[in-house]
């Protein structure tokens, strides 16, 4: 299915219900559609081919939604790019992405500003909002609200979004029409969304959670959707009560910073009936809290990747008895644990989580390497490790190449380590995360100095955030005189790990 037909057939059915709300505006079904076309046939009078890449810097905001649709419809691929990227990272990414038209919301001009000289194969940046005659809304315009003339396989690539790379690099995630269809289609049944919900998008949309995980089977579904531009519980709650929410995707952060929240009213959220999750263990203790006082919020959780949509999915009828799975396969996807074999494991034994089948992503852009490792015995890896019971609902055990999850946001650490190596101070250092009451996991760098040199920490988190956005510093950094190693040389970080976790596994 392609994904502009999505929006197609519900723009049919529902063409005067809402869309998309916003910041107080309401975009219909048949204006969204139509606002598609226009940006659709404006980017094809620009000169754009097929594959053709097309990038967005922007928060939750209704032109995200028409850039969505539209560039879906003009044979173009949507690159999705982080708006906390440092300019060094925005800058790698559009380049290695081979980025030509870059839509960006005003408030990030300076950023894109200070990396466009380096970038000789942008040829046209299109603010979104503010007041400049060469603007997105200028340029949608130009375009005809006529169904685009542009010929489209269910196996085109259409989007991208871009995750960490063991190499400490994000790598962009290439998908096709088709892949997201199923993981759509998958949200659609497992989280139970219709055409009756109104679905906050409360993540952002540069990650898959909200834009595939959430926007894209909203639309399918027919469901209206509310855009939160920046997460705080108040202004959760307001749009709750103002939109009559009645389903939301929530990273495990958010759902305790609401829990926690001072202000806390549970009546504004009369009409919420269903809750998803995933990006992050979500503690026990914020599920039973959740259930306490909120009991009409039914909860599914999930698992899954960027290169992969939807994996597992944990139904609340499974509640408390599977408490701390990530439930089993969902419906329409393959997946299996096995052994470093290929070997499906024996129910409780622990092995890698693997998927196949129509629901994966196409390749690693300009990542051949990595894309032939992501494959091996016929699976797609995860990366992650996990049990599996007799009813094959899946634990995970642990996160493979140790990346680290703070308030739902992947964080490697080869990419801060590499950020610290920079500095000329520096002769080793190990990165990894620690536990924190507020974001599930944060940062902990430590490091050695080069015999002769010296530098504070306050000094070194300055130096990383010069290269990494800033949810990625250090929260910690400890000076040591030596490492603990294994025989070969490498740093044992489990054992400067492991004390920060003593009594804590079960909350993280």
């Amino acid at each position: 299915m392609l994904t502009g037909d999505m929006l197609r057939r519900s723009a049919e059915r529902f063409p005067s219900k809402p869309a998309i709300l916003w910041n107080g505006t309401s975009l219909s079904y048949l204006e969204l559609d139509a606002a598609a076309n226009r940006l659709a046939n404006a980017l094809i009078g620009a000169g754009i081919s097929k594959g053709t890449k097309v990038a967005i810097i922007s928060t939750n905001r209704t032109e995200y939604g028409i850039a969505f649709f539209g560039v879906a419809r003009s044979g173009a691929v949507l690159v999705n790019v982080s708006v906390l990227y440092a300019a060094d990272e925005l800058a790698f990414v559009l380049e290695r992405a081979d980025v030509e038209i870059l839509f960006f919301e005003d408030q990030f001009a300076p950023k894109v500003e200070a990396v466009r000289a380096r970038l000789p194969g942008l040829r046209l940046c299109l603010p979104i909002g503010g007041e400049a005659e060469a603007s997105f809304a200028a340029f949608l315009a130009t375009g005809s609200e006529a169904a685009p003339e542009v010929e489209i396989g269910e196996d085109d690539p259409f989007c991208m979004t871009y995750t960490g790379g063991t190499t400490g690099r994000p790598k962009g995630v290439l998908c096709s029409h088709r892949a997201r269809a199923v993981t759509a289609h998958t949200v659609m049944v497992e989280e139970a969304i219709d055409e009756r919900d109104t679905v906050a998008i409360v993540t952002p949309m540069f990650h898959v959670a909200a834009l595939n995980i959430m926007f894209q089977p909203a639309v399918l579904a027919g469901a209206t959707s509310t855009f939160l531009g920046k997460w705080a519980p108040a202004d959760f709650t307001e749009m709750a009560r103002r939109t009559a929410m009645t389903a939301a995707f929530m990273v495990p952060t958010q759902v305790s910073m609401l829990l926690s929240d001072p202000g806390f009213d549970a009546s504004a959220f009369a009409a919420w009936r269903k809750l998803s999750f995933a990006g992050a263990p979500m503690p026990d203790w914020v599920q039973l809290e959740m259930m306490k006082k909120l009991p009409d919020v039914k909860m599914t959780q999930i698992y899954g990747q960027s290169e992969m949509g939807v994996l597992t999915s944990l139904r609340h009828w499974y509640l408390p008895e599977k408490l701390g799975t990530v439930g089993r396969q969902a419906y329409n996807v393959d997946v299996a644990v096995i052994d470093r074999d290929g070997v499906p494991v024996a129910p409780g034994e622990i092995g890698e989580i693997v998927s196949r089948g129509e629901n994966i992503m196409l390749e690693y852009y300009n990542e051949p390497e990595q894309t032939a490792a992501f494959w091996r015995h016929g699976w797609a890896h995860t990366g992650d490790v996990g049990t599996i019971d007799e009813e094959g609902f899946i634990t995970l055990v642990d996160r493979s190449k140790d990346m680290i999850i703070s308030g739902g946001e992947n964080v490697y650490p080869k990419e801060i380590e590499n950020a610290i190596y920079a500095h000329p101070a520096i002769a080793e250092c190990a990165v990894f995360g620690i536990p924190d009451d507020k974001w599930g996991e944060v940062p902990a760098a430590y490091v050695l100095l080069k015999a002769g040199q010296s530098v504070s920490e306050s000094e070194l988190v300055a130096h990383c955030e010069k290269a990494l956005a800033r949810f990625k510093r250090p929260r910690i950094i400890e000076f040591v005189q030596d490492f603990p190693k294994t025989p070969i040389g490498k740093i044992q970080k489990n054992v400067l790990r492991d004390p920060y976790w003593k009594d804590r596994e079960k909350k993280i």
